[in-house]
């Protein structure tokens, strides 16, 4: 049941992630906004289960988001095999030179490393997400496996034939965001966008998974089409419905325009959109 790969993703985020400071407040919400504070708690009060008692840095809370993020999303995508079938990786901080649409960036990635000039020129081409989903490319006795389908004078160029190209192909590329305080968070849709730009062939899925309880700063990232596919909350229902139980009618209607508007979902639409 995804409902059990869910709590268990919400309880591993509490008691590995989530502390209360010495006045009770999540690292998740920004202690100057009373309205971020009381959404993190109503979540939590929601969620109900025990929080880590020893305070974690940003940094390690970031870290540890990302590793409990990928497994929850490695199993649960695991169990849709049926409705996308193939062999899958699953990576944490793996460079996309690596898979077969931007094995060409590896060059400009050398020239880059070896000529720090060129960087003014060129930007930050070197994209390396948070986690990663690549599919590995296909044996001819896959393909064939029903009925012959190909032979050595037919489909010569699709990487999805092993034969054609040994590099897995990437599938999805997800930012974790604990927080959104900052410029720097921004930088998930500056990557989607060199993702989408200097690609060649299939564009990945670029999604953005975060815990961050404000509305407002969830806009900020979930707003616009172009760069990102969505953003997942954690928990979007409980987000909701603490919302509801603040009686904060700017909060709702930003949620309402992120939900109705396709820009936000919950984790666990996040394995079916994979599929898609």
């Amino acid at each position: 049941m995804f409902a059990d790969l869910r709590a268990e993703y919400h309880r591993q985020i509490c008691e590995r992630v989530i502390s209360v400071d010495a006045v009770g407040i999540p690292n998740n919400a920004d202690k100057h906004s009373k309205i971020s504070v009381a959404l993190a708690k109503g979540i939590l009060k929601q969620i109900d289960y025990p929080l880590n008692p020893i305070a974690v840095s940003g940094q390690t809370s970031g870290n540890l988001f990302e590793q409990i993020t990928a497994s929850f999303v490695e199993e649960s995508f695991q169990k849709l095999a049926h409705l996308r079938p193939g062999e899958w990786t699953f990576s944490i901080g793996r460079r996309v030179q690596e898979f077969e649409q931007y094995e060409h960036l590896a060059v400009l990635e050398k020239a880059l490393l070896t000529y720090k000039e060129l960087r003014t020129a060129f930007g930050d081409y070197l994209i390396k997400p948070d986690i990663v989903i690549g599919r590995i490319p296909v044996q001819d006795k896959e393909i064939n496996q029903n009925q012959k389908l190909i032979d050595d004078n037919l489909v010569t160029y699709s990487p999805l034939r092993k034969q054609n190209s040994s590099k897995p192909i990437l599938h999805a590329s997800i930012s974790c965001k604990w927080t959104i305080r900052s410029d720097r968070s921004q930088n998930s849709r500056t990557e989607g966008l060199n993702l989408i730009r200097n690609r060649k062939g299939h564009t990945p899925h670029i999604m953005i998974v975060t815990a961050e309880p404000y509305p407002q700063r969830i806009a900020s990232l979930a707003l616009g089409t172009g760069d990102i596919d969505c953003v997942y909350h954690i928990a979007l229902p409980e987000l909701r419905k603490a919302a509801e139980e603040h009686n904060n009618e700017a909060v709702l209607e930003e949620l309402d325009i992120l939900i109705m508007g396709k820009r936000l979902r919950d984790i666990a639409d996040l394995p079916f959109d994979l599929a898609i």
